[in-house]
């Protein structure tokens, strides 16, 4: 096999796993692991031991830079699922926090800073409305206006389109959301 063969791709990786890997999480193994580092284009994986001490009640860590977020559990399995990320850098927060806070449907007010960039946003959308940006569920951290959340427009996955949280498929939060029991530990990078 060439070294060209041997080298895997983001576009190869992301068309072997087809559809399942944007609309499902993904569960690496080791071999998978040692076949992504490899490419310097594709996501690279974290070690949770890198970034805190236990894994206590879980772990979500949010890799601002590649969009993808990973979830430990507490008894150590781990989950992928890629993420839309804050537009900009002065948007972007980054350090530890941890979950405060878990609503289904929540509401959405946009903060004071976003309002004076958008004065034609509405003050307040109920949850369940389609226009609401957190989607189906929340995650609220400790730092006043940051959550990672759903999102009802799929087409902000994968790009920087936020302003300032993290956004997931409505099904793949729903999914972290049942996992992740308030006190999880969170950091963003």
């Amino acid at each position: 096999m060439t070294k060209k063969m041997q080298f895997l791709s983001r576009r190869t990786f992301v068309s072997g796993l087809g559809v399942t890997a944007l609309a499902a999480p993904t569960v690496l193994t080791a071999q998978a692991l040692e076949s992504v580092s490899r490419n310097v284009a594709a996501f690279k994986p974290h070690d949770w031991q890198d970034h805190f001490d236990a894994i206590g009640q879980g772990i979500l860590l949010a890799d601002t830079g590649s969009r993808f977020l990973q979830h430990w559990t507490a008894d150590g399995e781990m989950r992928i699922y890629p993420t839309s990320v804050p537009l900009s850098e002065d948007l972007t927060r980054t350090g530890y926090t941890e979950v405060i806070d878990k609503k289904v449907a929540p509401g959405w007010g946009p903060t004071p800073a976003m309002r004076e960039r958008n004065p034609e946003w509405p003050a307040y959308i109920q949850g369940g409305d389609p226009r609401n940006p957190l989607g189906s569920h929340a995650l609220y951290l400790s730092w006043q206006y940051y959550r990672i959340h759903g999102t009802q427009d799929t087409r902000k996955i994968g790009r920087r389109s936020s302003n300032g949280c993290i956004g997931l498929y409505n099904e793949q939060i729903e999914e972290v959301f049942g996992r992740t029991p308030i006190g999880t530990q969170v950091k963003l990078l």
